[in-house]
């Protein structure tokens, strides 16, 4: 290993010191104005800028580079998608959240169908943000037990409960205000990662600039769009691009953790500026990490390394074990940076959701209950231990990604129910709401499941997003009023 346990450790507790300090900046007399909102006043170019880190999140940054192995630069075609479906999120879902002043986003559902709609869209999001976070954690939790606490004789749950206990702290008090600036550090320290390492090896490999970019063109891993397969291919090009489209949507629009960071901007113009230069460096970012994926395999390839079983290694394999130290450091406060940028944000959300939409809380009070938030701040973080602890303890790959992709199907009932509140004007049935969302994602499973049995050849891929809003979509019509 190019770096020892005891620098390792150094930087972790480097960076955490940073993140607190940032806190006590930011938090001082913070009440829960400051804490649900920022009292509105967050600097759209901070906001746009930080949740480059909170999108791209653990997951990306160490699987998107081993991905490009097998699936080459295929995952553009739904970058592409995401910047229609951003687009409809900053002309459509925003001047909405905005003109009824929400700090909840689903309260939105309670002032068009109900209760028991308002509940429902509440709770999904409570359960897909909550397996979302653990999962991504989880993810990095295995990282840092592998390449570092193992070789101090320090055992997983301890490392995810220090973990969430330091998350916890820089987020207690101030959350979405502290959680803009923190999130920008982490957004810095991800793209300096994923810079300094496509640098790096382009040097190993004695290739400039322009040679890397006609070595990564040349190589077998740079196809980036899909049309011969037709549809039965999971790759195909018109399925990523909507998929990517409407998983923009979903999972961001309609995403209490995303959609909060817009709303503490000073106004829509503010908010809705964020959310263009967002998209457009968020696609640089991601091309980044595609071509960073290609120069790994390449290096590995030239080198006689072998690839790790487990591709998403790939990544923090070479970081950590074949390029200088300094790349090393710079590696570690990427995957820091990328872990806790989601994973803040979330719990911050978790907390907000519960509070606004379960415990009615008065948003516009500065100390409301701020006792109960704590209290409730604290639950989440427990929560989010013990379902990284359930991951761990399962250890089966196929189960715990069977069980975050079902975490992603409960989005397509948030797709639904805002699909038929902005393009219908029927009012619905409005207790027969939960039955409807629950029966939507058991159905997608079922058919995605047995889809080619049952359509002739045809896999799914991201697009059971899709089938899931619309089979909500015509639940709830089922269930509407006659006028």
């Amino acid at each position: 290993m190019s770096l020892s346990i005891t620098t390792i450790l150094l930087v972790i507790f480097g960076y955490f010191a940073i993140l607190i300090l940032i806190s006590r900046i930011t938090s001082k007399k913070a009440d829960n104005q400051d804490f649900f909102t920022a009292k509105r006043q967050s600097p759209w170019y901070l906001v746009a800028f930080g949740m480059i880190g909170a999108t791209l999140s653990g997951v990306t940054f160490i699987s998107v580079p081993g991905w490009v192995g097998g699936s080459q630069f295929s995952y553009l075609q739904m970058v592409l998608g995401f910047l229609v479906g951003y687009f409809v999120i900053a002309t459509v879902l925003m001047p909405m959240y905005y003109r009824l002043n929400l700090t909840s986003i689903y309260t939105y559902l309670d002032k068009r169908f109900g209760t028991y709609s308002y509940k429902t869209g509440a709770g999904f999001f409570l359960l897909s943000r909550t397996i979302g976070a653990s999962f991504r954690l989880f993810l990095v939790g295995i990282v840092l037990q592998k390449f570092v606490m193992d070789a101090i004789g320090i055992p997983f749950w301890v490392t995810v409960l220090l973990t969430i206990f330091l998350i916890w702290v820089y987020t207690f008090r101030g959350g979405i205000k502290t959680i803009v600036y923190t999130d920008t550090l982490q957004t810095v320290c991800i793209l300096a990662s994923v810079i300094l390492t496509i640098f790096a090896i382009s040097k190993n490999l004695d290739l400039s600039i322009s040679g890397m970019i006609a070595e990564v063109r040349s190589s077998e891993f740079s196809k980036a769009f899909f049309f011969e397969g037709g549809w039965s291919d999971t790759q195909n090009f018109f399925k990523q691009f909507i998929s990517g489209a409407f998983m923009a949507i979903v999972m961001t629009g309609l995403d209490q953790d995303m959609m909060q960071k817009n709303l503490s901007c000073r106004n829509i113009k503010d908010a809705q500026k964020n959310m263009f230069w967002f998209s457009i460096v968020l696609f640089f970012a991601k091309l980044l990490f595609l071509t960073l994926g290609a120069l790994l395999f390449i290096f590995c390839a030239k080198n006689n390394i072998a690839i790790p079983e487990k591709t998403d290694l790939l990544f923090p394999t070479i970081a950590l074990e074949h390029l200088s130290p300094i790349v090393g450091i710079v590696f570690l406060l990427g995957l820091i940076g990328a872990a806790y940028s989601s994973a803040d944000s979330a719990l911050t959300s978790l907390t907000t959701s519960f509070c606004v939409d379960f415990l009615n809380f008065d948003t516009e009070a500065k100390n409301d209950r701020q006792a109960t938030r704590r209290l409730v701040h604290i639950g989440f973080s427990f929560l989010l231990f013990l379902v990284i602890l359930l991951f761990w303890k399962i250890n089966d790959d196929e189960v715990i990604k069977a069980i975050f992709k079902v975490a992603s199907y409960t989005y397509g009932p948030l797709l639904g129910l805002y699909a038929f509140g902005f393009y219908t004007k029927k009012q619905i049935k409005d207790k027969w709401t939960p039955i409807v969302c629950i029966a939507s994602p058991i159905l997608c499973i079922f058919i995605n499941k047995y889809s080619k049995t049952l359509l002739f050849g045809y896999e799914f891929g991201f697009e059971l997003l899709l089938v899931n809003g619309l089979l909500t979509f015509l639940g709830l019509w089922a269930i509407s009023k006659h006028e």
